[in-house]
């Protein structure tokens, strides 16, 4: 009997758990304790079990494939020259992605769309009430100049208060914490501490700390070529435990067609698409600002990287449709990694050193989602009492650096990107409460901006892979 390729199981799962998803969500009663029941199996058998699994081997798995990436390097000029191809390919991408959502959010205007006014209507009111309330509490004038910051200041409670109720409240506390960090602190506590910070303590946190895991696997990697034939067994010990990871990531990959159709059910049956009414046109932007973004890195693929776009596609789509299901380029690294070395036939020099590197600092889909959901925010509630910010070019180009940067510093788990978005909206004066309005699609956008970061990884590798293979004879 011929065996079905993994891919086609991964969609047949994600069609069942589609379908199943619906009838839970229409038919069922999320009150009830069978409804109940049925949620906790499926996310014990999707994010539990196989997410978990992942999670599981990312630290040992990013440790082992840098050290064997830089240890099968000629010298130390190969290591600068991948390097240096890597970091230029993932930060010239990563603008790109935020100059194409940035055009497309002022292309589309899906802030000034009748649905999303009406969703302004109704801050509006709120904004009534509140002024209503201060004055009736203080005896204040709210619109008078002098009692200004205090007005906004008991704005900003209210809000505080109203979403603190809500599950969007450990969310909301990381984004307060993210967005009173300066530019100084933001290099300290995101960049600086965490390269610096113990190797062992890196390794075991949960998530792992993968910028101190790189670097310290780096000095590892660069230190076994500098001491040279007394490293051999350290460098052998380290490509033997390459492959065992790699031979554990087969092995979870078997649980991938049931899991993944699990992971969709839960999300249907709990969530529905009902967000989608009011922040329709908003989805789209993003989603076809990514849509522009992809054929970006797939022409960059058939140019620099002299490889099919469809040959590229089809050696990835395991690692795509995993990405796009489980939100997380960490938790897909495994299956990237072997994706890219086996199919797309990466040479394991540089699939061990890019593909790390770029499941933490490369968050294509990440930035770009940040610049638009902020001009979008900014265009449904601009003029507001407590929104003065304005669309002008220096915001704009203020929402562009920021949305880089802040993206390199994203984690690369489920929702980061929304958290470090507060980073943006604190550099343009957006108060943190409306990000909220954002929180109820973040989810389904985020599936689309994960598979784009690990595409534009994986793209990175046979770029980098087709630039050095004449220094490397890869």
């Amino acid at each position: 009997m011929k065996r079905i390729d993994l891919h086609y199981l991964i969609l047949m799962g994600m069609g069942i758990g589609l379908v199943a998803g619906f009838a839970l969500h229409l038919w069922g009663d999320p009150k009830s304790a069978g409804f109940q029941q049925t949620i906790w199996w499926l996310d014990l058998l999707g994010k539990d079990v196989f997410i978990g699994g992942l999670k599981m081997i990312i630290a040992p798995l990013i440790f082992a494939s840098i050290v064997t990436g830089v240890t099968s390097l000629p010298s130390m000029t190969e290591i600068g020259a991948v390097g240096l191809k890597t970091f230029l390919y993932y930060f010239s991408t990563t603008g790109i992605a935020v100059a194409i959502g940035i055009v497309a959010v002022m292309i589309v205007q899906p802030g000034h769309r009748d649905a999303s006014q009406n969703v302004r209507e109704e801050r509006v009111a709120v904004m009534d009430e509140y002024r209503d309330l201060y004055q009736e509490r203080t005896g204040n004038d709210p619109e008078a100049p002098e009692n200004r910051v205090d007005y906004l200041a008991f704005v900003s409670q209210r809000d505080g208060e109203q979403i603190s109720a809500s599950e969007f409240r450990e969310k909301f506390g990381a984004m307060q914490e993210a967005e009173s960090r300066g530019p100084g602190e933001l290099f300290r506590q995101g960049l600086l501490l965490p390269i610096l910070s113990n190797p062992f303590t890196a390794l075991s946190e949960s998530p792992p700390n993968t910028l101190g895991i790189i670097f310290f696997a780096l000095l590892t990697g660069i230190a076994c070529l500098a001491v040279g034939t007394a490293a051999e067994p350290v460098v052998g010990f380290f490509r033997g435990f390459n492959e065992i990871m790699m031979t554990i990531t087969l092995w979870l990959m078997r649980l991938a067609p049931v899991s993944i159709g699990c992971i969709i059910a839960s999300m249907i049956a709990t969530l529905g698409f009902d967000a989608l009414q009011s922040l329709g046109w908003y989805c789209m932007t993003v989603i076809g600002a990514i849509g522009v973004h992809v054929l970006v890195i797939l022409t960059l693929v058939a140019v620099v990287g002299r490889m099919s776009p469809f040959a590229f596609l089809k050696g990835i789509r395991d690692a795509w449709l995993i990405a796009f299901t489980t939100t997380s380029s960490a938790a897909t690294l495994p299956v990237t990694i072997h994706r890219t070395k086996e199919n797309l036939k990466v040479s394991p020099k540089v699939a061990d050193f890019t593909l790390p590197v770029g499941a933490t600092m490369n968050m294509d889909g990440t930035a770009l989602y940040e610049g638009v959901a902020i001009i979008f925010l900014i265009q449904m509630y601009g003029g507001l009492d407590d929104v003065l910010v304005s669309l002008s070019g220096i915001n704009l180009f203020i929402i562009f650096v920021t949305a880089v940067f802040a993206s390199i510093g994203a984690a690369a788990v489920p929702s980061a990107g929304l958290i470090t978005m507060a980073i943006v909206a604190s550099a343009v004066g957006l108060p943190l409460h409306y990000i909220y309005i954002i929180y109820a699609v973040d989810h389904l956008l985020d599936m689309f901006r994960t598979s784009t970061n690990v595409m534009g990884d994986a793209a990175g590798a046979v770029i980098v892979n087709r630039l050095e293979e004449g220094r490397l004879g890869t």
